[in-house]
């Protein structure tokens, strides 16, 4: 008859070990991975909790941008890291919903490859235009693109990203031919549109709040579920009829697969802790956003759904992946 007690004593080795390194967790600088360059909603929302989470951890929380792909370089960097609990990524439904669902070449697992720890916010997508645009509103701006068809171009921070897929659908609903203009992040692709060389712009709110506010950009819809407190004259999506586009977005926090589930519990406590203090909940509002806060388990449901219907949107619309961005 084989031994089994050298195997179960090594598992029993392995629980140890991965419970004492759980208990000196964090002991060392992490890594906070954004996907996406400076100036974007998720380099926002992540850069006010990595402040806050540095003083709650003990060690400092430093974000890195890595921006490409619609956010598939960032957060591959994170799939591939070590699972010790050092290397945390943001996870947008770009990256972890419409990217994995147009893109076949993603190169990771958007559920298989992360462990989640918590939703971070939630936030409004908005579509805006340069003030150049004669139009004021929806009607007017649909009147101006279809007399304008494959003359009018709109920009997003990513080919695959969730906004290029809500650009494909909004043409898509009003009959229009709209050019995609992808750039490597939402943060280039605002430049672009506030300097007039393109036109339309779909975007999280929290990076053209500022631009909307000082009437460098003219809002012309917001996917939400009601008017928000801050345009009130803005309609959503649904109100003018274009419902399948009017879900909101979110900024979360996942660690690689397998990182212990010891760590991944200190890492939402802590969380949970920075998202209930007033002064981040007063940022992320007035940024734009809503503080979301939940557990791993919830965070992980709510990516799977996200996945789901990015993936039913790309079936139904035929979107193909095109690294051109056309």
């Amino acid at each position: 008859m084989p031994s089994y007690k050298p195997l179960f004593a090594l598992i029993a080795g392995l629980a140890i070990a991965a419970s004492a390194q759980a208990q000196n967790y964090p002991n060392k600088m992490i890594k906070m991975i954004i996907p996406f360059p400076p100036g974007g909603a998720s380099d926002i929302v992540g850069r006010i909790v990595a402040d806050k989470l540095s003083k709650e951890l003990g060690q400092p929380v430093v974000v890195e941008n890595r921006g490409g792909g619609g956010g598939s370089i960032g957060a591959s960097a994170v799939a591939k890291a070590a699972p010790d609990g050092y290397t945390l990524g943001i996870a947008t439904v770009g990256t972890h919903a419409a990217n994995p669902a147009c893109n076949p070449k993603v190169g990771y697992d958007a559920v298989h490859d992360f462990a989640p720890v918590s939703n971070l916010a939630r936030t409004p997508n908005v579509l805006t235009v340069h003030p150049a645009v004669p139009a004021q509103n929806y009607k007017e701006l649909l009147a101006y693109v279809k007399k304008n068809n494959g003359k009018v171009s709109y920009a997003t921070g990513g080919t695959c990203g969730v906004h290029h897929l809500t650009g494909a659908l909004f043409t898509s609903l009003t009959g229009t031919d709209i050019v995609h203009v992808p750039y490597r992040g939402s943060g280039p692709a605002l430049n672009d549109v506030l300097g007039g060389r393109v036109e339309l712009f779909f975007d999280s709110l929290p990076g053209s709040l500022q631009y909307i506010q000082s009437n460098r950009l003219r809002p012309i819809a917001v996917a939400w579920d009601k008017r928000l407190e801050s345009m009130p004259n803005v309609p959503t999506y649904a109100e003018l009829g274009l419902k399948p586009i009017n879900d909101p977005v979110w900024y979360g926090l996942v660690a690689p697969a397998k990182t212990p589930d010891d760590i991944i519990r200190k890492l939402n406590a802590a969380t949970q802790k920075v998202l209930a203090m007033p002064e981040v909940k007063e940022r992320i509002v007035q940024s734009g956003s809503e503080p979301a806060g939940t557990t791993p388990a919830e965070f992980g449901a709510e990516i799977k759904t996200a996945l789901e219907r990015m993936k039913s949107t790309v079936k139904t619309q035929g979107i193909t992946f095109d690294p051109s961005g056309s």
